[in-house]
């Protein structure tokens, strides 16, 4: 394996290892705001970081391009989080962290119907799938247990979706060959962008007092920092260097640490049926992600 592919496993590992302690976050400023509230803060502060960290601006953008980068905003910062946030209305939180674990299919599947792709569809790959899957419905039945509501769980597969969408678009915006960070930037900007209008319809208000709470503070600057500002560039990063469908299978992990983070902090119980589901779903991104010796040797040649 080479350095940037090794590089990029090792990316995409630590986004999510950062995705997967957001709800802890999450859960703790949602006693003082609404999840809309919290969407909008985290990515206005990740935005308004990005600018210091790389002040000059992307030259040179196509009216074709700078629509790839708005759908990219709206999909995968304004609408899935909107999707998975209004999801958790009208379903349980383990129903929604199973449904939307489903993305990495999605991505596999958009990314071969679109087309000239070097991503090839293997059987270890939905083999790994279906191997994750139950592995992560283990650990959802661990916590709250399961009950269908169809309207959540059809928006938390939308959300899926939305990021499978979300996927394909940042693997055609890194063809581009504009810097990550700055790619990062256009998209957030866009994503707030899109946000704004969602904003009257959730009770949005500025509150600015409740950030004198550290707690408060603490966490969303969490968020904004290291969840949206730099986890959204390592993962850019990640999909350039492995592609959309190989990053996408971290995704499956994203259960496994909420697990272990809620244990260490929140102090909820781990079970037996946890660890099962944790090992299954470590097996199967390894079933998704393994090429195999002929594929390797055959890349190599």
């Amino acid at each position: 394996m080479d350095n940037k592919r090794m590089t990029g496993h090792l990316a995409a590992l630590f986004t999510i290892l950062i995705w997967g302690t957001t709800f802890i976050s999450t859960k703790i400023l949602l006693e003082d705001f609404w999840p809309v509230e919290i969407l909008f803060f985290r990515f206005v502060m990740g935005y308004l970081l990005l600018w210091p960290v790389c002040p000059r601006r992307m030259k040179g953008v196509t009216i074709r391009q700078e629509a790839v980068f708005a759908m990219a905003g709206f999909c995968g910062i304004c609408l899935y989080y909107l999707l998975e946030n209004i999801a958790l209305t009208y379903t349980l939180a383990s129903n929604v962290g199973v449904m939307t674990s489903v993305a990495p299919f999605f991505t596999a599947i958009l990314v071969y119907f679109t087309g000239k792709s070097e991503e090839k569809l293997r059987p270890g790959f939905f083999v790994g799938f279906v191997v994750a899957m139950a592995g992560i419905v283990l650990i959802s039945l661990q916590g709250a247990g399961w009950e269908i509501n169809p309207l959540g769980d059809i928006l938390a597969v939308a959300a899926a979706f939305v990021w499978g969408v979300y996927s394909v678009l940042t693997r055609k915006i890194n063809g581009f060959g504009y810097p990550v960070l700055l790619i990062t930037r256009r998209t957030f900007f866009y994503g707030i962008l899109f946000m704004m209008p969602a904003l009257a319809f959730f009770d949005f208000r500025l509150g600015a007092e409740r950030f004198t709470d550290m707690t408060n503070l603490f966490n969303i600057v969490y968020l904004g920092v290291g969840a949206s500002a730099l986890c959204f560039l390592t993962w850019n990063f990640a999909v350039r260097a492995l592609g959309a469908v190989k990053t996408s299978i971290y995704i499956y992990m994203v259960p496994v640490i909420t697990t272990v983070t809620s244990a260490l902090i929140l102090e909820e119980p781990v079970t037996w049926i946890s660890l099962g589901g944790t090992g299954l779903a470590i097996t199967g991104l390894v079933l998704s992600g393994y090429e195999g010796k002929r594929r390797r040797k055959s890349n190599s040649a």
